[in-house]
């Protein structure tokens, strides 16, 4: 690996160690409230999908993991290449889904403010499969 290429390799991993405390940190309450804008498309409650798939138990799960939601061709080479929705990449998707997944079908402009993506991730982080 060139200095170029472990520079770049730095500075990611140092974008990335900075914004996991600030996710980690989301108030779940506030977070419902950001929802709202998302409630149009997405529901919480398990096997409860609309335009959009439901978002129970979608945190640390393979990206188009929903049974019976059809995907974008997009989003489902997303998730056959091993994506996960981890933090990062809720946050980044949160932030500018078109951008994160060229193709997705998800029309939504995206979060802007840190706080709110962060907020909406502890809110969906309420909803989790039982293991």
């Amino acid at each position: 690996m060139g200095v170029k290429s472990s520079l770049v390799a730095v500075v990611f991993a140092a974008a990335a160690f900075h914004t996991m405390p600030a996710l980690a940190e989301g108030d779940a309450a506030n977070g419902e409230k950001v929802f709202r804008k998302c409630a149009a498309c997405h529901a919480v409650e398990e096997g409860k999908n609309k335009v959009g798939p439901s978002l129970f138990n979608v945190v640390d799960s393979p990206v188009g993991h929903v049974e019976g939601y059809r995907y974008s061709k997009a989003m489902a080479a997303y998730g056959e290449g091993g994506a996960i929705w981890d933090m990062a990449t809720l946050d980044a998707y949160l932030e500018a889904p078109r951008k994160a997944v060229k193709g997705t079908k998800m029309a939504f402009a995206g979060l802007r403010k840190p706080e709110e993506r962060a907020d909406v991730i502890a809110y969906l982080m309420q909803f989790k499969a039982a293991e």
